[in-house]
């Protein structure tokens, strides 16, 4: 809670970000940060992603208008990959950018970057509710980030991984069996 608190108060004095640019944010590895072995928990890597998302969406400008209209982001799908430890104490870099729009949702990713070298990736696929109900319509939501969909295709594995890593609607049943 206290990383939200500071990530927002430092996003709205930074310098504003076109919601298309790549935000950035520094964090250091925390104690509390911390699996078994010492070094980040991978459940951690997705909690500060959340932040990552918010920093762009309130220097951009989004997160203001998106409140207004009693609007709110959550993560559909979501995969990360890990390719280096980040350790106690080490600072690393939080990059975060929008990637394309589908005709449901929003894709973000996000790098984890220590000394210029990638040490985790992450996608998330979000889509937008309404607290008065229903979903946010990706054209409605294109006008407020300032995006044409035409202009931001996503790249065909990304489209196959939504694909495969979707779940039946809530409105459909969904059976834990096992084959």
């Amino acid at each position: 809670m206290l990383r939200l608190l500071s990530v927002m108060w430092r996003a709205r004095r930074a310098a504003p970000l076109d919601p298309m640019e790549v935000g950035r944010v520094r964090f250091r590895v925390l104690p509390t940060d911390l699996d078994v072995q010492g070094h980040m928990n991978n459940g951690v890597y997705l909690s500060m992603m959340d932040l990552g998302r918010m920093d762009l969406m309130v220097r951009s400008g989004v997160w203001r208008e998106l409140s207004a209209r009693g609007y709110y982001p959550v993560v559909a799908s979501s995969t990360i990959t890990y390719r280096r430890s980040l350790d106690p104490w080490q600072s690393y870099e939080l990059e975060t950018r929008i990637v394309g729009l589908d005709d449901i949702a929003g894709y973000v990713e996000q790098r984890f970057v220590r000394d210029g070298e990638i040490c985790a990736r992450g996608i998330i696929k979000a889509r937008f509710l309404k607290k008065s109900g229903g979903i946010v319509p990706i054209p409605e939501l294109a006008e407020l980030f300032g995006l044409n969909p035409a202009d931001h295709p996503l790249p065909a594995w990304l489209t196959e991984w939504s694909g495969h890593a979707a779940l039946p609607s809530r409105r459909d049943p969904a059976p834990s069996i096992w084959q």
